[in-house]
């Protein structure tokens, strides 16, 4: 079994958590998310944490632990109790704390700004690059060389984040670009090497 798959979520005060069969939604203070999971898990709210089981069809309930265990059915939701675990407890964590990814733009010229709330970059092309804003997202930008990305969603923080980064990726020699913070970038020697 999974062993981060059958460890409960714990639902902090101030979140709701409404569970359907597989459908699971969850409200907080900073929004509200819902997902529908795969059939092959079972989702339980109990108190204030919710458990995700790998559940017996009538085929294999007359099995042994150790005979269920071979089934193809125990193999597919055993794969399926992690990610939909850990994906519950993204969302909890989403609508009560936020998640935040820190960009930071190295290279002469390279700076970034708010315009509304999208999102402005000049980054050594002849034109400067207008991000616009997604749904349930902010930006913050604290100085001209660094970006913040916020969002509920811990999917789309990240999906935002790779985008801007790839709009000016950092590269080898000088390390010029978009990059995470504390990111290590691989660095190639020069002509100066030889």
């Amino acid at each position: 079994m999974s062993r981060i798959g059958k460890k409960p979520v714990q639902i902090p005060a101030g979140v709701t958590v409404t569970v359907d069969g597989t459908h699971v939604a969850v409200k907080g203070g900073k929004g509200e998310l819902e997902r529908t999971f795969s059939e092959l898990i079972a989702i339980e709210h109990e108190g204030d944490e919710i458990l995700v089981r790998i559940p017996r069809t009538p085929a294999t309930e007359s099995l042994s632990h150790e005979d269920f265990k071979l089934t193809k059915e125990y193999k597919a939701a055993n794969a399926m109790q992690g990610l939909t675990r850990t994906l519950i407890h993204n969302m909890v964590v989403g609508v009560s704390e936020g998640f935040e990814k820190r960009l930071e733009m190295t290279g002469v010229g390279y700076r970034a700004a708010l315009k509304g709330a999208d999102l402005e970059l000049s980054l050594g092309y002849s034109h400067p690059i207008l991000y616009v804003c997604p749904e349930n997202i902010t930006f913050e930008v604290p100085d001209n060389t660094h970006i913040n990305v916020k969002g509920i969603s811990k999917e789309q923080v990240g999906q935002v984040a790779a985008e801007i980064r790839s709009k000016r990726p950092p590269e080898p020699y000088k390390a010029k670009g978009v990059h995470y913070v504390g990111e290590h970038i691989r660095r190639k020697l020069g002509k100066a090497a030889k």
